[in-house]
């Protein structure tokens, strides 16, 4: 794992373009602590910068950015390919590389892409990698990034010159930088808590999409085009997904429980291979217990575990966690998080993620890889497990209800939501709680008055694809929260996006896996464990694992108010039961309690309204109430109150053209 930079404008002095490039890696020293590199071109005037975090081949022949054994092709890369040994063998076979120099997946790459060109390999390549690739005779620079978004790459334009970075920050060093704040991304990310590619916060730069390459020509650069340039997809979820639901599985749950198991172990096996100590991230759910389980499986030693906790026991997964690993017998290790953990951790935040970004898991995420930090340099990941077998609540109890719900006359079903509307979420929790114990387990859900009021907006949605936007935002008219900005169409609200089949969930599940699992997961993933310089890996994120997944039927992955039935059958061969089931909670922080304790002095610092009306930028008047109201208790406004505050703090920490690195 490591960072990348670079820019192409011609400067017609080396020494000015290393002294840049170097200012802009040295910003990615998190990324790559363990050696760092220069290139330039000085005739194209185009240069390369990398931080290296050394997992394979530690020795110097590792060393980037890389230069190929003809001396045509040099890269920047950022990632681990799963497969590279198999590619070494097939280039041996065919006589197109005579001898080695070191025994890395960068080397491998240059190899291949000298012998089968960009896509061929793109597409033979297994693995999480985002690259930037320069072709001295062609005069030609591609950059690329994995198929499922794992690893992230930023490009675009700071005046005449082509930028490009694994984060933000690295861009924001190059001279002059002064693109404007993108107030169309703004308004996204008010609605998703995140920025959607190919948003950024920048007008003129943006993400390269997952599974794409593009390339920029020595002409592009020469006539100052200034566009995204023509992308390439070399691999496609959405052709994987209609392949799959074209030719499913058609053998038994057992079979399929039988292939995926497998299958799991063959790539959790690949990505256990590493020269430096490796580990697991351990939540105690589906995921990252079968990972967990599949590890310990394969390994002759403990593995090394870790998990986050917290005092307030709605969120508290831990002592599950605790019971997984004490049953698998790995060396487990934990930290329950208090309120001034979080504290030291916000101010680190806008640092971390580059540009404003509210999924407030983002502070257990980077807690636990600080934690598993201390004792390892790799760590496996349960992330993804929800997107592939359909995991989140959202496919199961809120779709099968709005299906009866909707067969009612939509006045009564108006009706219905202004009454559940009627009490605040806080009086729903106290009725809940005396009629819990009466219900069945299949309708216990935890935060339910809050989920109520959500699940409110369901009886008045006409069609699915409502729902679904209804469900994903936090601020439903992000307009009205930034002042003088249009809201652009997004991926959830463009004709087309929704994959064409029958089945809602699965539908759901595609959505979720082309917008909310790159550009909000894997980033939170990627920022919190890269700022202590951890690699982290996710198994279940392996392409072979995605195409089996889309050709299960629905049946196998969601049953009688239940998701991830395969993956659960493959995990009862490891874990009893009874360490499984329960509600599921997933890896969030009590943001609500503390901000309206410890963190209500830096909330009302941040929302105060003279700092507001100065900005100009958000409707004060309507933060402020939102703000009163989460705090007296009424209304439970912790994740769109989180996405302004995780704005605010952006702003106060990175203006602008200035070094965003911390004191």
């Amino acid at each position: 794992m490591c960072g990348l930079t670079g820019f192409w404008d011609p400067i017609p002095d080396a020494d000015a373009m290393q002294a840049v490039v170097r200012r802009m890696t040295k910003i990615l020293t998190h990324r790559g602590p363990n050696d760092d590199g220069v290139w330039v071109d000085e005739v194209a005037g185009l240069a390369l910068g990398h931080r290296r975090l050394s997992i394979l081949d530690l020795s110097p022949t590792g060393h980037q950015p890389m230069v190929s054994a003809s001396g045509r092709l040099v890269i920047a890369f950022n990632g681990e390919i799963y497969n590279h040994l198999e590619l070494r063998q097939q280039l041996e076979a065919t006589g197109a590389v005579p001898y080695w120099r070191g025994h890395s997946d960068t080397e491998t790459l240059l190899a291949a892409f000298e012998a089968w060109g960009v896509e061929q390999t793109l597409k033979r390549a297994v693995g999480m990698f985002a690259l930037a690739l320069w072709d001295r005779q062609e005069r030609v620079l591609t950059l690329a990034r994995d198929r499922m978004g794992e690893k992230p790459l930023y490009y675009g334009w700071v005046n005449s010159a082509l930028v490009f970075a694994s984060e933000l920050k690295a861009i924001r060093a190059y001279p002059n930088f002064d693109n404007a704040i993108e107030r169309r991304a703004l308004t996204l990310y008010m609605r998703y808590n995140y920025i959607p590619a190919p948003w950024s916060i920048y007008e003129r730069i943006w993400k390269l999409p997952p599974g794409c390459w593009v390339r920029f020509s020595q002409e592009d650069i020469a006539l100052h085009r200034r566009d995204r340039g023509l992308l390439t997809a070399y691999w496609s979820l959405r052709q994987v997904a209609e392949a799959g639901l074209a030719a499913p599985f058609t053998g038994s749950e057992v079979e399929a429980a039988d292939a995926l198991e497998e299958l799991l172990r063959h790539v959790v096996v690949g990505q256990m291979i590493a020269d430096v100590p490796l580990g697991a991230l351990l939540s105690g759910g589906i995921d990252s217990s079968t990972i967990v389980a599949i590890m310990q499986s394969q390994s002759e030693r403990p593995v090394k575990t870790f998990t986050i906790g917290f005092y307030e026991d709605e969120y508290d997964e831990s002592r599950h966690a605790r019971a997984v690993a004490r049953h698998l017998g790995t060396e487990h290790t934990e930290w329950c998080v208090t309120s001034q953990d979080a504290l030291e951790v916000i101010p680190r935040l806008p640092w971390l993620y580059d540009e404003p970004f509210a999924d407030s898991s983002q502070i257990p995420t980077h807690l636990v890889c600080q934690l598993a930090r201390r004792q390892v340099t790799v760590a496996l990941s349960g992330d993804g497990g929800d997107e592939l077998f359909g995991g989140y609540s959202r496919y199961l109890l809120l779709m099968s209800r709005w299906r009866r719900l909707s067969r009612l006359p939509f006045a009564l079903r108006h009706l219905a939501a202004g009454a559940t509307r009627a009490l605040f979420p806080v009086a729903w929790n106290q009725i809940y709680r005396l009629v819990e114990p009466l219900w069945p387990a299949h309708w216990r859900m935890r935060l339910s008055g809050d989920k109520l009021h959500r699940a409110a907006g369901l009886l008045n949605a006409p069609h699915p694809e409502d729902i679904y936007l209804h469900l994903i935002s936090y601020w439903s008219d992000p307009t009205a929260v930034v002042m003088g900005a249009q809201e652009p169409p997004s991926t959830p609200t463009m004709p087309g996006a929704w994959l064409d089949c029958p089945d809602v969930e699965q539908r759901m599940m595609y959505l979720d896996a082309i917008t909310y699992l790159p550009d909000d997961i894997l980033v939170k993933v990627d920022r919190a464990a890269m700022g202590v310089s951890l690699e982290t890996r996710a198994p279940l994120l392996d392409h072979r694992l995605v195409e089996f997944a889309w050709r299960l039927p629905p049946c196998m992955k969601i049953r009688e108010r239940q998701g991830k039935r395969v993956l659960r059958q493959v995990l009862y061969r490891y874990v009893p039961k009874v360490l499984i089931e329960r509600p599921k909670m997933g890896f969030g922080s009590p943001i609500d309690h503390w901000l309206r304790g410890p963190l209500r002095e830096w909330g009302e610092d941040l929302l105060s309204e003279t700092r507001l009306r100065q900005e100009g930028v958000l409707d004060y008047a309507l933060i402020r109430r939102t703000w009163q109201e989460h705090l007296s208790g009424q209304r439970n406004w912790q994740y769109h109150l989180w996405g302004v505050l995780m704005w605010e703090a952006w702003r106060e920490a990175v203006s602008v053209g200035s070094d965003p690195l911390p004191k």
